[in-house]
């Protein structure tokens, strides 16, 4: 039997989820680490990070109750990602670090492991042995991939929303075929 509120299941299983928690852990070490400490940029950057995670788990616990809630927190979470993708950026670019280009062997082979690797203890431990250019360029291509996987679970929303209904609709057919049984 179908039941009105479905449990969705679990986040931690989303690969969006698991690539915005190694964000957040990585951009965790490298400003605490790489940033003066006083320097709002790293209460900035933190938080940004954390909003992308946190907005994912916020948008799928809404999930079985409110599409329009999930979206708009799943976007939420796209934003603030990219939020932080400009603060790697501009951390490179004021210090006079190279960006990795698209096609550049260093992207290609972080490219390969973010989408072999989805959990931070992986990356925390390559971390430790690398440069801050280096650990912001990592941070950058895991941006990317979080912000393509975002991309595509709000496409796959919508899709669902615009073919099914939402809550409400579900309601009212359900309260329908119950009154149509008795």
């Amino acid at each position: 039997m179908e039941t009105l509120i479905p449990n969705r299941g679990n986040y931690k299983k989303l690969l969006s989820y698991q690539k915005s928690n190694v964000i957040f852990e990585l951009t965790y070490y490298f400003c605490h680490k790489y940033l003066s400490k006083g320097d709002r940029t790293i209460d900035q950057m933190v938080q940004a990070a954390r909003s992308g995670k946190q907005n994912i788990i916020e948008g799928c616990s809404a999930s079985s109750t409110s599409a329009k809630t999930e979206i708009k927190l799943l976007n939420v979470a796209k934003a603030s990602l990219l939020e932080l993708l400009e603060d790697y950026e501009d951390y490179l670019k004021v210090r006079n670090h190279r960006q990795w280009e698209e096609e550049s062997v260093e992207m290609e082979a972080m490219r390969k492991l973010g989408i072999q690797h989805s959990n931070a203890e992986y990356f925390m431990h390559l971390v430790e042995t690398r440069s801050p250019e280096t650990i912001a360029n990592m941070a950058i291509m895991l941006i990317k991939q979080a912000d393509y996987l975002l991309y595509r679970q709000l496409q796959r929303l919508s899709s669902d929303f615009v073919n099914n209904g939402g809550f409400s609709e579900k309601m009212s057919r359900m309260r329908r075929e119950n009154r149509d049984k008795r």
